[in-house]
């Protein structure tokens, strides 16, 4: 910092002097001012006291006069001080001493105009004393106020003391790693950890794992696995070790090797907004253009579970065009850690450059599945749904439809769809329509040769008597029919009418 502390050593001798180490809560309560900073005070202070030492020996003398024992002088803010007698012992006083000031249920209270006038003496120099502390405490904090700007500035170094040391002990105490800035526009992490999680759980049961990321071969990674596997963990990682590289930190690894990025953009999550009346994924989206239009070549970015705001092909289309718009933005092209379970998309490894495939390891035994948390190289065949809800302690009986659900779908799909298409795992075809399409054919010319249409367009391979398969448009179409002719209005309020009408719209529109 190369700066020198300022010890504020003035400022601390007025506040040690004139301010009690405990104070009143309240100004307006006195006991702020230290005996000895002002002569008024402690001549008031000094009058209270004798009052106060004056009133009990009152108590001891009055007692000995009447010879009543319980005899008690005490004071509230109503009637101020008195002399309490109770019933009992009423007989017991001389007549003519007391006046009588209030009666109680058991006891009478009364006056002397001796009590009076002490009563007076003390009242006024505690009002009056409580005004001067006042008065003295605001002269001291309009003085301290001047200096201000000394505090401010002292404040600011001694917190980056306080910060710096707390770097240097969790790197010293957690065996972090000294980065290594680079020049050049990659991100290499060897044994990478997060630095809160990894304290949260048992020393040494943390799992680390490697990071290479670069505006060149691994420029998206693309991460698939299961949920809870630990796909978020792993991207919030690389965030913070980067991020703590660049204020100067040590990082929770073994190695690192970090360039200097400009931004850091996260999409993690998912919330919604209804003070705005934005829903889950207008918030989403929201974010997501915020990233596209304010990121550059030297941003780091991380998406997780883009487009699972909204229906699979909407989603799948829109994650799809993210990832070639990052990649081939001559604007953006950075650094780039993308979570998701749409398995379509680890077909982009081998349509645009830079995308590579990783997944979090998962080991099957038997039934069961066990997170290894272990980042590994290539993209993960399945998203194991089923069984991290049998982790999460679904029902039996729903696990088991689950999976027979699954099979029967999975069973269904007919179709084979190239590397260049887009393609969706969620398709559902109904038993039925596929029945009816296999009783169609056409004929297709033995002239006319195999074609495969690039792009995003099927492969159609030479074939004779090819079942003619019913479009999914037709069939979305027939269940939507369906879905209306099995609508009971009559059981409806006005608002499921209104909903389930405004559903009905919106998928026909998809559909057109």
């Amino acid at each position: 910092m190369g700066v020198k502390l300022d010890e504020l050593q003035d400022i601390y001798e007025i506040l040690d002097k004139a301010i009690i180490d405990t104070p009143s809560i309240s100004l307006k309560e006195g006991n702020l001012i230290k005996e000895g900073y002002n002569g008024e005070v402690d001549e008031l202070k000094l009058a209270k006291a004798h009052g106060k030492d004056w009133i009990a020996s009152l108590e001891n003398s009055e007692r000995e006069i009447t010879g009543i024992k319980s005899l008690k002088v005490g004071y509230n803010k109503v009637f101020g001080y008195y002399i309490e007698v109770t019933k009992s012992n009423l007989s017991s006083i001389p007549e003519g001493r007391y006046i009588r000031k209030q009666t109680l249920a058991n006891a009478e209270r009364y006056i002397t105009p001796s009590l009076k006038e002490m009563e007076d003496k003390i009242l006024g120099a505690e009002e009056k004393l409580i005004n001067l502390e006042y008065d003295i405490f605001i002269d001291v904090r309009d003085k301290i106020e001047k200096q201000v700007d000394r505090m401010q500035e002292t404040a600011k170094i001694i917190s980056e003391i306080d910060c710096l040391s707390s770097l240097a002990t969790i790197a010293l105490e957690n065996n972090y790693c000294k980065p290594e800035i680079s020049s050049k526009e990659d991100i290499c992490i060897e044994e990478g950890r997060h630095p809160v999680v990894e304290k949260m759980i048992s020393s040494g049961s943390f799992i680390s794992n490697d990071t290479v990321i670069n505006t060149s071969d691994e420029q998206l990674l693309i991460i698939t696995g299961p949920n809870m596997a630990g796909k978020s963990t792993y991207m919030r990682q690389v965030a913070l070790i980067v991020l703590m590289a660049q204020i100067g930190s040590f990082v929770p690894a073994k190695k690192a090797v970090i360039s200097v990025c400009d931004k850091i953009f996260t999409r993690i999550g998912a919330s919604d907004d209804l003070a705005a009346g934005k829903s889950t994924f207008m918030v989403e989206m929201w974010e997501v253009s915020n990233i596209l239009k304010n990121a550059t070549n030297k941003s780091l970015i991380l998406l997780d579970e883009v487009g699972r705001g909204t229906s699979t092909y909407d989603g799948l289309s829109i994650a799809w065009s993210v990832i070639e718009y990052i990649c081939s933005s001559k604007k953006l092209k950075c650094k780039t850690l993308f979570a998701t379970h749409y398995h379509e998309l680890t077909k982009l490894e081998s349509i645009i450059e830079g995308v590579k495939n990783y997944s979090v390891s998962v080991k099957e035994i038997g039934s069961d599945i066990v997170f290894l948390r272990k980042i590994i190289r290539g993209g993960a065949d399945q998203s194991y749904g089923i069984e991290v809800a049998k982790l999460a302690g679904l029902p039996d009986k729903v696990i088991e439809r689950a999976k027979e659900i699954l099979n029967s779908i999975e069973t269904e799909k007919s179709s084979d769809i190239d590397v260049n298409e887009i393609s969706n795992n969620n398709i559902q075809v109904n038993k039925e329509h596929i029945a009816h399409s296999q009783k169609e054919y056409i004929s297709v010319d033995e002239d006319i040769p195999s074609k495969k249409l690039k792009g995003n367009n099927l492969i159609l391979k030479e074939n004779k008597n090819v079942p003619l398969q019913m479009g999914f448009t037709d069939i979305e179409k027939e269940n939507l029919i369906k879905e209306i002719s099995s609508l009971d209005v009559l059981s409806m309020t006005p608002m499921d009418g209104f909903n389930k009408l405004y559903d009905i719209i919106k998928k026909a529109k998809e559909l057109n």
